[in-house]
């Protein structure tokens, strides 16, 4: 994360909400053998508690009870040219937002991965309105047990979340406007939201 205080975003609800928005990040454990690493659907189960379910055969699967780990979800983010900012001796740079989530890891039973597959899948398909919700009741008659058979469920105590919003802060409103119209020209309408969000006060939008 960039330690600049510009960028330092601290309000903890704004952080949980974008990582529920995201609802996708990358899992990190340290192991005797090595780093391990899993891209993965995330949901929140409480203020403090994120569910994960994965593939069993995933090597990530044995070191993850117990052990300290953790999430990264990243959303917008895109090159900056210093030919944007219309100021003189700038540099290129990369602007971003993202959230570091650490805590404890601790697997769930089989009713709490059910729970959490189910919430996960009615965060997401809410979203999809007017279409008609999806659940598992659509499914046939033990197809949801045999595919639970290749899945284990865990959840994270989060004990500590930082973010950062590297959004130009730093700069004056005209540059920082130069680059959002830039991105937007370039197809990076998020980023250049995002960015644009900034000019009503410091921090994330």
């Amino acid at each position: 994360m960039t330690p600049g205080a510009p960028y330092r975003w601290t309000d903890e609800a704004a952080m949980r909400d974008f990582v529920g928005q995201a609802g996708f990040g990358l899992l990190f454990v340290a192991a005797p053998d090595r780093v391990h690493v899993v891209h993965l659907p995330v949901v929140w189960l409480d203020d403090r508690r994120i569910g994960l379910h994965i593939h069993r055969a995933n090597p990530i699967v044995r070191h993850l009870d117990g052990s300290d780990a953790l999430i990264v979800v990243t959303g917008p983010h895109g090159y900056v040219s210093p030919d944007w900012y219309g100021l003189p001796d700038k540099v290129p740079t990369w602007n971003y937002q993202s959230v570091e989530l650490r805590g404890t890891i601790a697997r769930l039973d089989r009713d709490a991965t059910i729970a959490q597959i189910d919430a996960l899948s009615h965060e997401q398909e809410r979203r999809l309105a007017p279409k008609p919700v999806w659940t598992r009741d659509k499914m046939g008659a033990g197809q949801f047990d045999r595919l639970l058979t290749g899945l284990v469920g865990f959840e994270m105590r989060v004990d500590s979340q930082h973010g950062t919003a590297k959004l130009g802060q730093d700069k004056p409103a005209a540059a920082r406007i130069g680059v959002a119209d830039a991105l937007d020209a370039g197809g990076n309408a998020a980023l250049a939201a995002l960015m644009r969000a900034t000019l009503d006060g410091p921090g994330a939008a």
